[in-house]
């Protein structure tokens, strides 16, 4: 039989070589990416640079055409999204996937469900842990006084942050949050990544966000990762990657 991989010193995450071609068109040339524990890591780029492809290739929703991708050194190249969320990978949306007629507290529980491999939502034996770990976490997030509210009545930023509390039913080790502040008001998007970033700092994962805003970027992310034409073009702190010559140039459009 043979041995399982050591993976005491892995990279939570390891990307190597990925491609991805959808006809004509490179969405992933020679992408390779490690990242360690507890990082914060930005990925940034304009419409089409490759950003969703490469998450969606992480969590299973596309597959490479060819290199692999390796979570805590097991590899999880290929596997279905649902296998990936069960070995510790969630993520958001940049629209919330919301039960817009259910309250903050039942949506909460679906997720749950979802996640888990009992139906909390449903069975009785099961719903009083859930509601417990779906309090806890709402409350995390400053949601507490809008558990009983149904999702419909809920402000742009308010459905963000359920969202966000959502994917986190399953304590994962990786979270990728696809454009948390996109849709969300400027007085609202400084306070609700504040309060995201907080929550966070109670779970021992790291954390990869998708953001257009540059402001967003250089206060929260301790990395950031730039993306043009289906390559990383840059990969450093905050800001050496926005003084980059290319990122300026295809990216932030500051040079001219």
């Amino acid at each position: 039989m043979s041995a399982l991989p050591d993976t005491r010193n892995a990279p939570v995450l390891q990307a190597a070589g990925l491609q991805k071609r959808f006809g004509s068109v490179v969405a992933a040339s020679d992408m390779s990416l490690e990242v360690g524990h507890g990082e914060r890591v930005s990925l940034i780029g304009s419409n089409g640079a490759g950003k969703t492809t490469f998450v969606n290739m992480i969590t299973g929703y596309i597959r490479p055409d060819a290199g692999s991708i390796a979570l805590d050194g097991r590899a999880i190249t290929g596997m279905t999204p649902r296998a990936i969320t069960h070995l510790g990978v969630a993520r958001s949306f940049q629209i919330p996937q919301l039960c817009a007629g259910l309250t903050v507290l039942d949506n909460m529980l679906v997720a749950t469900a979802c996640h888990g491999r009992s139906l909390s939502f449903l069975r009785p034996a099961h719903r009083a842990d859930a509601i417990e770990r779906a309090e806890a976490l709402l409350k995390r997030f400053g949601l507490a006084a809008q558990s009983g509210r149904r999702v419909s009545e809920l402000p742009g930023g308010v459905r963000k942050l359920l969202d966000i509390a959502m994917a986190l039913t399953e304590q994962p080790r990786l979270l990728l949050l696809d454009e948390p502040t996109s849709g969300v008001s400027v007085e609202e998007k400084f306070p609700m990544m504040d309060t995201v970033m907080q929550a966070l700092e109670e779970e021992a994962m790291t954390v990869l966000f998708v953001e257009h805003d540059m402001d967003i970027v250089e206060r929260y992310a301790s990395r950031v990762v730039a993306f043009y034409s289906g390559r990383i073009i840059a990969d450093a702190a905050p800001a050496d990657a926005l003084a980059n010559e290319e990122v300026r140039r295809y990216v932030t459009g500051t040079l001219r």
